[in-house]
């Protein structure tokens, strides 16, 4: 029998690496103190898996840093693109950088109702960012007749301009942007485009630069997988999300609101404030939450996620509110009511029968951080079922 060939390609020793980390991924939602007990869970759990390999192959392998194009990293269309503490009424594109270059954004804002550009460093190949570089958002922007718009980011600023900029650090690595609308089903897009103002490098696919990537898609794989599925199992249990992040005490409740601070984990939003909490809801029970909006913001929006962060698709059901479809009451608050089901309040949001999980309040540009939202568990026939 002959003997197998030596292997000599980084790149396999890669590709192995991550289909073996494939499977050890698998054992965190299978096995263990955060193994998950329904079988929509276990279902949702390959999902995830799929869902953030493309991600992750999307951000890593195929990027060249000086020929950028920007990438679907969570859309409200894509069933592949919910992760992450996605949000229905969003759309996130993603690049990278070569931090010694310097790059021109343009595009139209349409309808958006908000929208931002977020540069972040990257510690190492594959670890998640730990710092924003800077922060451009719609406020900051010019706009023409038809909502267009421009600004520069890079190692060295344009000669005789003077507008919006973020200039790069060292290890800059890329940028996200965030597009919020009002309804997503009818509101059109903001349309973005970039492009490097250097000579592009020659596109040369090397084994090394491969290897690389395939080891960076795996190590952010695992970051991921370090803080989903959540732990909701028992109604006594500590949820945890973490790393970075503020978590509630036991489930059918909310942490206290607070705004991120200029050191980061992950992909946050430098100007958002943000509230998390749990839910694990029996098929007739209901979450009735009550909270105060900010005096001033440009966007709020709410949504349950499954254990996994993950949302649903903008047609799949009322799973999100914001402040253009939520309905105050007459002294200003707003009651929220989330169930397993489709329930009769205007303000209720449906988990599309999903039992345990995760919600999520985001305020863009708040002039103050919200009292802590007042959350209530009901039978769903006490649920209110109008504005008060």
């Amino acid at each position: 029998m002959n003997a197998a060939p030596e292997n000599r390609w980084e790149s396999t020793a890669a590709w192995n690496e991550l289909l073996a980390g494939l499977g050890e991924l698998q054992d965190v939602f299978l096995t263990g103190d955060r193994a998950v007990s329904t079988e929509t869970g276990v279902v949702n759990g390959y999902r995830m898996l799929a869902t953030i390999l493309g991600v992750g192959l999307d951000i890593y392998l195929y990027p060249e840093k000086s020929r950028p194009v920007w990438v679907d990293t969570v859309t409200p269309f894509r069933r592949d693109r919910r992760w992450g503490g996605d949000n229905t009424d969003a759309a996130y594109g993603f690049t990278v950088f070569d931090p010694e270059r310097t790059y021109r954004i343009w595009g139209t804002r349409n309808d958006s109702a908000y929208f931002s550009v977020t540069v972040y460093n990257e510690p190492s190949p594959g670890a998640w960012s730990d710092k924003v570089i800077g922060v451009v958002n719609d406020s900051d922007l010019d706009f023409d007749d038809d909502g267009g718009f421009s600004f520069y980011l890079g190692a060295r600023k344009p000669a005789g301009y003077d507008g919006p900029w973020i200039e790069f650090t060292p290890d800059t690595a890329a940028a996200l942007t965030r597009d919020y609308q009002a309804d997503p089903l009818t509101g059109k897009p903001v349309e973005w485009h970039i492009e490097c103002l250097d000579e592009p490098d020659p596109v040369v696919r090397s084994d090394a630069a491969t290897a690389q990537a395939l080891r960076s898609t795996l190590s952010w794989m695992r970051t991921m997988f370090m803080i989903v599925p959540m732990s909701i199992q028992e109604r006594t249990d500590e949820v945890r999300l973490g790393l970075g992040h503020q978590t509630p005490d036991g489930v059918n409740t909310v942490a206290e609101p607070y705004r991120v601070p200029d050191f980061n984990f992950g992909w946050s939003a430098t100007d958002a404030t943000y509230c998390f909490g749990s839910y694990d809801l029996q098929p007739d029970e209901a979450l009735v939450i009550s909270y105060r909006p900010p005096n001033s913001f440009r966007f709020w929006n709410f949504m349950p996620w499954t254990e996994y962060m993950a949302g649903h698709n903008a047609a799949d059901g009322k799973t999100s509110l914001n402040n253009h479809t939520a309905v105050p009451n007459s002294d200003g608050t707003v009651t929220i009511v989330i169930s397993r089901s489709q329930l009769a309040h205007p303000n209720a949001v449906t988990t599309l029968d999903n039992q345990r999980g995760m919600i999520a309040f985001r305020w863009f540009l708040a002039d103050e951080v919200p009292a802590k939202p007042v959350v209530t568990l009901v039978k769903a026939v006490d649920a209110p079922v109008a504005i008060t």
